[in-house]
């Protein structure tokens, strides 16, 4: 659904589109994670967020390259900025690694996910549940 409105007293036009922007989630129990996809050209940007207080906890940058093992292989390199005090780092980095190497585009994912009294098992829900939403995003782009 595109939309277009001009910007008051600019004479800009302002044009709304969604086809370049997908949401993703995915709810176990009280947890919810979901992830927002932007193409950004060639590129992907990814808003990683859930539980009771979403927030910006990191950044992550993936740069895809050939594998330093099996240049024949994908790879990427991963930089990952956390805000002091927060562990949202883990998630963030598999999604961009795996989203830059699959599709060899550079990849960044930011947000956070914060689930109040997290349980140690809740944790491994989430980290299934990113796992689920990058390999869902995957096959969404390589269509």
């Amino acid at each position: 659904m595109d939309e277009q409105r001009r910007a008051a007293n600019t004479g800009l036009e302002v044009q709304l589109t969604t086809d370049t922007h997908s949401t993703l989630s995915l709810t176990s129990g009280r947890i919810q994670v979901r992830a927002e996809l932007l193409r950004v050209g060639e590129d992907v940007c990814v808003v990683l967020s859930g539980g009771d207080r979403p927030h910006v906890g990191c950044a992550t940058l993936s740069v895809a390259r050939p594998s330093l093992a099996d240049s024949s292989k994908g790879s990427a390199t991963t930089s990952i900025f956390n805000v002091t005090g927060h562990k949202d780092g883990e998630a963030a980095q598999y999604m961009s690694q795996q989203l830059s190497t699959e599709l060899q585009k550079t990849v960044v994912v930011c947000g956070g996910i914060h689930v109040a009294a997290i349980q140690p098992e809740e944790i491994q829900v989430v980290m299934e549940m990113v796992q689920a939403l990058t390999t869902a995003m995957i096959e969404e782009l390589k269509r």
